[in-house]
């Protein structure tokens, strides 16, 4: 049932092809005649569709006709009907002709029609209109300008007329400072008889021409009104004239130079104007005769392809079924299949020659194809596992920034889980992307990774069109060398700053003590003073002694001791100076213990507890009673040490609050979670700063137990050998440490 499908198919579409071509003339003509007014061009989008649509059907029909043809040709070959070559290779000639020269086709007339439709369109029409106005704003804003000036100078004349003749040795001067004063080109004063003769009374930088062009005749009645006349009729000037004094017909003439090529450029918009709206009357007219000369065009290109067809179709039918049986030799993989080449040097033989070329060195290929891919498997297994052991991140590109290569360190560095392979870097690290837009060979990024900032040191190197960037995590780094220098600096201050604060202090007091019963007037003031000079050294001295305490953290004596001790400590110690907050310590009725420096581990939960009561007793929001939680638990040899409170959060700037004097609160000094970074880490631990559910502050502490444990071994053999010092101190001196 399937075979006779396309048999049915055939005369079917015989028929409907022709009636669908007249249906679609038929709708062309009905659409050209009534789309609008003739001098409008049709819409490309309208003229593209009608042009694929009439060039479609009439291929249809002569693909349709091409294939009647190689039938009755295939019918008269020695296979009979079974020949069926001939069709095929009519038909799929045809298509591929049709296919491009259709879509070139619609291309070329939308192109045309796009490229040309600004000039038909009120765009262009606005842009010449525009063009002349804009010649024309400068002729009009000369004449107004030149308008103003002959009513100011007319009405200043007046009045010096009044006051003396034109006669008057005066008003020479006068009327030539007029001129120079409004830049004017030429002035005059000119009389006209009762027989209508133009004479001249007073004139300025006047040139030869007539009186009679100045002042014409015809424009007397206009002037005899009191209006004035400006005008550009002599080309390369802006003239105005009014009627200066009516009893005595005594006209004012002036004029101011102006740009020729102006001037002309108005005239010349016009005339353009005109040329385009008589182009725009033959618009639709020029419009149908590019697309139907496309459609010729294209018909006739179909008509050889298909003539091109029919002849190759000939010359191939004979030797191309050797051809056939041989290619389906190659396919099932003997490539010692060879073909019969005929003697005659033609296309046919030249083909058979080359399908044998082909086959011999498809042979010689795979072989050297295997060699090379065996050879590029175990280059791509060294170069995978020397990627695998380095500490630094890799990551390849290709041309178009896809990742082709990422390695087990750079996957650590930026948390990659899934596979990247083939992804755009900038969906996976839009930092690094960046880089490779700026051209830099090395460059520093901060990026962020699952919420923590990091800093890479990445180096970007081209090889082969790809890209392959190598990069370093210096956060640490970078991190240390900032605590170093903050500590180098908080010994100069504290050096600085300790020595003096005594002798103030001692000063203060003898002050209180020798002359304090002697003090007449305001004692109380004096009492005052010198008491706020002791407390605030008292302060000071405790500011030193924090920047002295972060400077010189002393190395941790490790020794193993009950953690829930010391943190039961530092809470009791807050508990009873603050009753109004809530303090809770959960341990899950475990008593774990840790290898660890108890002094100093108690310093930083006191620091961290003290920190969480001053957040919430300076929280201005703070209603609901203070809860400070500190829960530890113990799983998988790791010790966590949890703090929450509900104060008011974190502040934005949450990842340098471990850095030395960074502090958010008006009287701390930024040294705290600087000192309690500091212990945690000389504990081997890490600590983060996070958001509470429901508000507040978490600090999370976490310590590796075995790790420390091999710590105690140290601790010990030092306690031992402070405790041997302490006994015999000859040793200490005499010995190299």
């Amino acid at each position: 049932m399937t075979a006779l499908r396309p048999r049915r198919l055939m005369p079917l579409l015989e028929i409907l092809a022709p009636l669908a071509a007249l249906l679609v003339v038929a709708v062309s003509y009905r659409v050209v005649t009534a789309s609008g007014k003739p001098e409008i061009p049709i819409s490309p989008t309208v003229v593209a569709l009608l042009l694929g649509a009439n060039l479609l059907s009439f291929m249809v029909l002569m693909v349709l006709a091409a294939r009647r043809v190689a039938l009755h040709r295939a019918a008269r070959s020695g296979l009979g009907g079974r020949a069926r070559l001939h069709v095929r290779l009519v038909a799929f000639f045809s298509l591929i002709a049709t296919a491009p020269t259709l879509l070139v086709v619609i291309f070329a007339s939308l192109l045309f029609q796009l490229g040309t439709e600004f000039w038909f369109s009120d765009k262009a029409t606005v842009v010449l209109r525009s063009s002349e106005r804009v010649a024309q704003a400068y002729v009009t804003e000369s004449k107004e300008r030149l308008l103003g000036d002959i009513l100011a100078m007319s009405g200043d004349l007046r009045s010096a007329l009044s006051a003396t003749t034109i006669d008057d040795p005066r008003f020479a001067p006068f009327f030539a400072r007029q001129v120079a004063y409004r830049g004017l080109s030429e002035s005059a004063i000119i009389s006209v008889d009762r027989a209508g003769t133009p004479q001249l009374i007073a004139l300025a930088n006047l040139d030869k021409r007539p009186l009679d062009k100045r002042l014409p005749p015809e424009t007397l009645p206009f002037l005899a009104g009191g209006q004035p006349r400006i005008t550009a009729a002599a080309g390369d000037r802006i003239e105005g004239t009014i009627l200066l004094d009516a009893a005595s017909r005594t006209y004012l003439y002036i004029s101011r130079q102006s740009d020729r090529n102006v001037l002309a450029q108005a005239a010349r918009a016009r005339s353009a104007l005109g040329d385009y709206v008589a182009t725009v009357d033959r618009a639709r007219a020029l419009q149908l005769r590019f697309n139907i000369l496309l459609m010729i065009i294209a018909l006739a290109i179909l008509g050889i392809a298909i003539w091109v067809a029919m002849t190759v179709a000939d010359r191939l039918v004979r030797p191309v079924n050797d051809l056939v049986a041989a290619a389906r030799r190659v396919a099932a993989g003997d490539l010692s299949a060879r073909v019969h080449i005929d003697p005659s040097p033609d296309e046919i033989g030249t083909l058979g020659s080359a399908f044998n070329r082909m086959t011999r060195k498809l042979g010689e290929q795979t072989g050297a194809l295997v060699a090379a891919n065996s050879q590029l498997e175990s280059r791509s297994a060294f170069i995978e596992a020397v990627l695998s052991g380095v500490t630094a991140g890799v990551i390849s590109v290709d041309a178009d920034r896809r990742i082709t290569l990422v390695n087990p360190s750079a996957r650590a560095m930026l948390a990659l889980e899934e596979p990247v392979d083939g992804l755009p870097l900038a969906d996976i690290s839009p930092e690094l992307h960046h880089i490779l837009d700026a051209g830099d060979r090395e460059a520093v990024v901060q990026i962020v990774i699952a919420g923590e900032p990091r800093t890479l040191s990445v180096r970007s190197v081209a090889a082969e069109g790809a890209r392959v960037l190598t990069f370093d995590d210096i956060t640490q780094r970078l991190a240390d060398q900032r605590r170093a220098a903050w500590a180098d600096v908080a010994r100069r201050i504290a050096h600085e700053i300790k020595n003096p604060l005594t002798p103030i202090q001692l000063a203060a007091e003898r002050l209180q003590r020798r002359y304090g019963k002697e003090i007449s007037s305001d004692p109380g003031v004096f009492e005052r003073l010198t008491a706020t000079i002791v407390r605030q050294v008292g302060d000071m001295r405790r500011i030193v002694d924090e920047f002295s305490s972060f400077a010189r953290m002393p190395k941790p004596a490790f020794r193993e001791e009950a953690i829930v001790d010391i943190a039961r400590q530092a809470m009791f110690l807050q508990e009873v100076a603050h009753p109004s907050i809530s303090f809770s310590l959960d341990s899950e009725g475990m008593t774990p213990t840790m290898v660890c420096d108890r002094r100093q581990l108690g310093q930083a939960l006191t620091n961290l507890v003290k920190n969480a009561v001053e957040a919430i007793e300076e929280n201005p929001a703070q209603h609901a009673p203070g809860v400070i939680a500190m829960t530890i638990r113990v799983a998988e040899r790791r010790l966590r040490i949890v703090l929450a409170d509900n104060g008011p959060g974190l502040p934005p700037e949450r990842e340098r609050l471990t850095e030395p004097y960074m502090t958010t609160r008006k009287r701390g000094t930024g040294l705290g979670l600087a000192i309690v970074r500091k212990i945690v880490e000389d504990h081997l631990g890490t600590l983060a700063l996070r958001d509470r559910p429901g508000g507040g502050t978490m600090v999370e502490m976490d310590f590796d137990l075995e790790a420390l444990g091999s710590l105690a071994v140290e601790g010990e053999d030092r306690a031992g050998t402070a405790a041997e010092e302490a006994k015999f101190p000859e040793l200490k001196r005499s010995g190299t440490g």
